[in-house]
């Protein structure tokens, strides 16, 4: 293998072997953790279920993975990829198994709220696929792994509606359910016993100090506190609305949940601080520094690319029945195009970035971001549907392939705390697909798309100004003491 060439039937290759069990496993996880969206109308029938309790499941569902994604991230650091994504899917395994055995409402959303867990699982492949792929692929094989992963939730939506078919109508979706869960803990198991953390003879690096992030400046130290208060605004945005929206929280109880994120975030503050303290009385040697900065643009970039996919794929078949009055069957058609366009648009996204550079893939990216989403915010009902789903498929394109470059960069910046980097990165893309929503919850269609828009042009400027390409090698530091050097070309 040679250049960017990946040839994805050579399975006597133990790094082909390794993308595509691992991408599989992404997929489950993925299953899993929408197992419940295309049963939902069965769902809501057999529990007696409300519009605004099936509203509330639906948020809580991605409530748990902002802060498991940043736990995760550093427990693969330490534990490899290889322990970590067998326990997700056995674990999300059994959570599957106990939401097809709820027996009422209250039960349906604690477990609902636990299964977000299992979207963590995205991280632990970023890790591995960073250990069996050098720099110059690494871009295509993360491309593959998220986007055949990701396509798990698609794969859900066709096979699970047809299980339950089979059980019959009362408690097919149970059986449905359970049959993921089941699946899940089977592969965990089989997952375990075919990898290894890292190709023969490999180092698998891991980083000096938990509990936080590694930076190696006092700016980048500042940087890297602001960064994570995103987060627990975001969280904050979610008990607001389960709270003043949707009137499911009492008010005392959300009171009580602000004051416990600001208590956390406060805990995490000084968490950060102890494990740099080292910072503030001697200088970090030249060789083992990073800009933290290259983390913060790529959290920026995927809370757009992955945020406003995450946004357009809840809102936009309801938007085609209310906007063109079509039928919710054909709407539900068209917007599966959406979904699909993953499969090709993320791992091209990531070729690209190996074939002609990171910086100049985001920028491409963002640029047509900006562009294709503020296409899409002009649409009235005087266009014809075929354009608008034309133009809703390009804006699918440009933000699957910017998720796929910005993963192709992230493990390139320091192997050891690849997880970590991956775990951030990938909570701000929840971060942002609440924002988006959160909008969406307040303002027109039109305005909406245009928000995305206004996003991805800021993106793009702030890249254009602080993003640098990686160059050269990464050093780590054995635990000899000795050090080696890796490519990052």
């Amino acid at each position: 293998m040679s250049g960017n060439q990946l040839n994805l039937l050579a399975l006597n290759k133990p790094e082909i072997r390794t993308l595509h069990l691992t991408w599989f496993a992404f997929f489950i996880s993925f299953m899993v953790w929408f197992a419940h969206a295309p049963l939902m109308v069965v769902i809501r029938e057999a529990m007696n279920l409300s519009e605004q309790e099936v509203k509330i499941l639906l948020i809580l569902n991605v409530a748990l993975t902002i802060p498991a994604r940043i736990v995760v991230g550093m427990l693969v650091d330490k534990h490899g990829p290889r322990f970590m994504f067998s326990s997700i899917l056995i674990l999300g395994g059994l959570i599957s198994i106990g939401f097809a055995c709820t027996q009422n409402y209250q039960q349906l959303a604690i477990v609902r709220f636990l299964s977000g867990f299992v979207g963590a699982g995205f991280v632990v492949g970023i890790r591995m696929i960073s250990e069996w792929f050098p720099a110059r692929q690494t871009g295509i094989a993360q491309g593959i792994y998220g986007g055949w992963g990701n396509f798990g939730s698609a794969g859900a939506a066709i096979i699970l509606p047809s299980v339950a078919f089979y059980f019959g109508a009362e408690n097919g979706w149970r059986y449905a359910v359970a049959s993921t869960g089941v699946l899940a803990i089977v592969y965990g198991c089989i997952y375990y016993f075919s990898v290894s953390n890292t190709p023969k003879g490999s180092t698998y690096f891991k980083p000096k100090k938990m509990g936080a992030m590694e930076v190696t400046s006092k700016a980048d130290l500042l940087l890297y506190i602001l960064m994570n208060i995103p987060m627990y605004l975001a969280l904050s945005v979610l008990t607001w609305k389960l709270s003043e929206k949707m009137q499911w929280i009492d008010p005392i109880v959300a009171y009580a949940i602000y004051g416990t994120l600001i208590v956390l975030y406060c805990y995490q503050v000084w968490k950060i601080i102890q494990v740099n303290q080292s910072i503030f009385h001697t200088e970090v040697p030249t060789l083992h520094r990073y800009a933290f900065k290259q983390i913060a643009i790529l959290d920026l970039a995927y809370m757009l690319t992955f945020g406003a996919e995450l946004a357009v794929c809840s809102m936009l078949p309801l938007y085609y029945v209310d906007t063109f009055n079509v039928e919710p069957i054909m709407a539900g058609i068209l917007a599966g195009i959406y979904p699909f366009i993953n499969l090709f648009a993320r791992p091209a996204g990531g070729w690209l970035s190996d074939k002609i550079g990171r910086k100049i893939t985001l920028g491409i990216v963002t640029c047509g971001a900006a562009f294709s989403f503020f296409t899409l915010s002009l649409v009235n009902t005087d266009w014809a549907l075929w354009s608008v789903v034309a133009v809703t498929v390009v804006c699918g394109i440009f933000s699957k392939a910017g998720s796929g470059a910005v993963y192709a960069m992230v493990p390139l910046i320091q192997r050891r705390m690849t997880g970590q980097f991956a775990g951030m990165v990938g909570a701000f893309g929840n971060v942002g697909g609440l924002a988006f929503l959160t909008v969406f919850s307040f303002v027109s269609t039109d305005v909406f798309f245009l928000t995305i828009a206004i996003t991805a042009a800021f993106v793009f400027f702030m890249l254009l100004i602080f993003l640098d390409e990686p160059t050269g090698h990464m050093f780590e530091v054995l635990e000899d003491g000795t050090v080696e050097m890796i490519d990052v070309k």
